[in-house]
């Protein structure tokens, strides 16, 4: 009784572990060897008939196909024949094998096995499903992120644009307040100043006059926005010097020494941080409005 090939039997077992469904071919696309992997898939998808067993023409079969499969069995065909004639060393393929359980994927790959004779092609299929499914969700998060992605740039853009329009707005607004100040209040102020008035009365005018000067005034809006903090009399001075007046002219309005408005002068060149002493400060005032 001839002792078994120990070769043989390694090779079978190694085939049998393997997940891969397996099956070793002649140069004919006849299926000489198949391993369990293969035999277990055949048996639970062929309908009962011993399609893809040993001795069947595997790439007949294939060529023959028809139904949903039909061309990616083709191709799988044609890459064998191709394998099979030397026009290739090795042939990839991976299709779709869908049942009523679910969705499946398989990786499909025909080598020819080392040396001359006989020809042997090995061809397996790998399940990949998992990977396809993987695939599938990463594909559609992407999606998702990108479809995100349009939204939140769509959504800065109508930000960009309601922003854009708040500043119209309030541009707008502070031109009308402007306006209605110097047309509709300021004239009746000038008449009740030049009326003959009692001291506290045309205190209180005066009062009102001032206030709706530092309300309509650009130079001290400009002056809070840049976080700059002058005391009341040197907005005044500050004022004043913007309008073109010298320093003794200012003295006189204020009822101060000469000497206190350059004081208030060099502070208000400290605090603009006017270090430079050939940046005049009533240009700078007026840049500032």
């Amino acid at each position: 009784m001839p002792k078994p090939n120990p070769m043989s039997t390694l090779a079978t077992t190694v085939l049998n572990s393997l997940s891969a469904h397996i099956a070793i071919l002649d140069e004919g696309g006849v299926i000489l060897e198949t391993n369990k992997a293969w035999q277990r898939f055949a048996t639970e998808n062929a309908a009962g008939e011993d399609d893809h067993s040993v001795g069947v023409n595997y790439v007949a079969l294939c060529e023959v196909a028809s139904g949903p499969g039909a061309r990616d069995a083709h191709n799988v065909a044609k890459g064998i024949r191709q394998v099979i004639a030397g026009h290739l060393d090795e042939f990839i393929y991976d299709y779709p094998c869908h049942s009523p359980s679910g969705k499946h994927w398989y990786y499909m790959r025909a080598i020819r096995t080392a040396g001359e004779k006989p020809l042997r092609v090995v061809v397996s299929h790998e399940d990949i499903t998992a990977l396809k499914l993987t695939e599938e969700a990463l594909r559609r998060s992407r999606e998702a992120l990108n479809e995100q992605a349009r939204s939140l740039e769509e959504s800065n853009i109508a930000l960009k644009v309601l922003l854009n329009q708040r500043d119209l707005d309030r541009q707008a607004l502070e031109r009308k307040v402007l306006s209605n100040v110097k047309g509709l209040v300021l004239p009746y102020v000038e008449k009740l100043k030049s009326a003959r008035l009692k001291p506290r009365e045309r205190t209180l005018v005066e009062i009102v006059d001032a206030h709706l000067q530092d309300i309509i005034s650009p130079l001290l809006q400009n002056i809070a926005n840049a976080d700059i903090i002058l005391t009341p009399q040197e907005m005044h001075i500050a004022a004043l010097i913007k309008d073109g007046q010298s320093s003794k002219e200012i003295a006189e309005v204020l009822h101060i020494s000469e000497a206190t408005v350059n004081f208030h002068r060099k502070n208000l060149r400290v605090k603009f941080g006017l270090h430079n002493r050939r940046v005049n400060l009533r240009s700078y005032l007026l840049s500032m409005s």
